[in-house]
This record gives C-alpha cells, sequence and structure tokens, in this order.
C-alpha cells in the first residue's frame, strides 16, 4: 500500500483559507495529482486543506471522505515565551525536553502534559489505526500485520503539523524530529510504502519527504509557510 500525504497550498490562517500564492500551488499541484492512481482520498475539514484538494479531485477524478482528526495538531502549549502550538518550540527549549527523541515518550513533559498533547496524540493515533485496519494493515507493537494485503494508493490532504503525527506512528519516531529537523512546504507531497519482506509482516517506509518537484517545474519558489528565518538578520522572515 501507498500513503501519500499532501500538505495544503499556502495558507491565510486568520480565514483558513489559501493565499493568491497558495492557489498557484495548488494549482501546479493538481496537475501532478491527475496522475496519481488514487484508490482512496481522505481530507482535512480545515478550509485550506479542502480548498487544496477542491483542485486536484477533480482531475483524479475522485471524492474525498472528510476525516475530523486530519485536522491540525494543534493543543495550546506555554512555551517559555508564549503560548503557541504544541510544535513551534525554540530549539534550545526542545531538545532539552526529557524524551523529545522517544517515539512513546516525547508527550511527558509538564507543558505538554498540561496542555493535553498526549490524549490529541492518542485520539489521532487511534483513528489512523481504524482507517489502516480499513485497508489491511493493524499494528503490532512496532510493525503491522498485512491482513489484507494490496497495493492500493491512498492520499491524506492535511497539514504539517499533522503529518509529522502521522509519520510518527507509521515509522515509530517522535514527531518533535520532523517537526524541526525536516520541512514539509506548502502543497508538498510525502510518499510512504509498505513492505513485507516476509509474508503477513509489514513495515513503512518514507520514499520522499516533503516533495515540491511540481512547483519547481512550474517555476515557482515554495512559499516560506512553517519555515524561521535563516539568518538572524533577516527581517523579512519569520522569527518566532
Amino acid at each position: 500500500m501507498k500513503i501519500l500525504i499532501v500538505r495544503h497550498g499556502d495558507p491565510d490562517y486568520e480565514n483558513d483559507c489559501l493565499t493568491e500564492q497558495g492557489k498557484i500551488e495548488a494549482e501546479l499541484l493538481s496537475e501532478r495529482m491527475k496522475k496519481v492512481p488514487a484508490d482512496y482520498c481522505y481530507v482535512s475539514p480545515l478550509g485550506r486543506a479542502r480548498e487544496t484538494a477542491s483542485y486536484c479531485l477533480p482531475k483524479m477524478g475522485k471524492d474525498a471522505e472528510e476525516l475530523e482528526w486530519l485536522r491540525e495538531f494543534a493543543p495550546k502549549v506555554q512555551r517559555p515565551e508564549k503560548l503557541g502550538v504544541a510544535w513551534d518550540w525554540c530549539p534550545q527549549d526542545w531538545m532539552s525536553m526529557p524524551y523529545a527523541f522517544d517515539y512513546d515518550k516525547w508527550t511527558e513533559y509538564p507543558a505538554l502534559k498540561a496542555a493535553h498533547v498526549r490524549e490529541e496524540r492518542d485520539w489521532v493515533y487511534s483513528e489512523f489505526e481504524k482507517l489502516l485496519e480499513k485497508h489491511g494493515y493493524r499494528k503490532e507493537g512496532k510493525w503491522f500485520r498485512a491482513e489484507k494485503p494490496n497495493n492500493d494508493t491512498i492520499v491524506l490532504f492535511c497539514h504539517y503539523g499533522l503529518e509529522a503525527v502521522l509519520l510518527s506512528y507509521l515509522l515509530n519516531l517522535s514527531p518533535f524530529i520532523m517537526w524541526h529537523a525536516m520541512m514539509a512546504a506548502p502543497t508538498s507531497v510525502t510518499t510512504v510504502v509498505t513492505e513485507e519482506r516476509r509474508e503477513g509482516i509489514a513495515q513503512f517506509r518514507m520514499l520522499s519527504f516533503g516533495d515540491v518537484s511540481h512547483l519547481y517545474a512550474g517555476g515557482v519558489e515554495p512559499s516560506f509557510s512553517g519555515r524561521f528565518r535563516e539568518c538572524y538578520t533577516n527581517d523579512y522572515e519569520r522569527k518566532d
């Protein structure tokens, strides 16, 4: 089975929609996605993800089922400097957290506990587990039982913060690693596939993370959303 995780286009967060740049990105994405032989599509209930999907689905000849748990993963956590989402911590803070790199225990930091991040994570894991079981794969410990192995392609239109949590479940990694050491730009496509080296036993392998080749093919630079300034004196880029 193949899973494509697609981030929405450049967002207008205040109005939960796409910016003009985001619409250009979504159009270029749609030219890529129309070539994807998707079997099933799912979409976040948030406007920026639904709008992105609306560019792609007609060209793919598909409808998408809306799933509440595909919304952005955004419990509000009291960081040292301010209240913010669970994943926007400065490096000197999150890297010093006990268990920040631990798949099982990364939520066990007082500020994350107070914000009920574990409960949100467990809800997402549980719903994702149900979806995977519906499509033939059930997790047993750190690997998956291939109960109904298949070559289906599933597309998830969702969000960067949530994407890292989904990959955490599939790959047994702390999402902090993907939130901070990797980047999935707007309209990026991440591809993970099952590998069944022994009958009935599968793992997921990531073939690509945050691929935006469709933007470069269209002569468009990926937008900056989700990133922080490359140099602290770059006042035209986001500091925090």
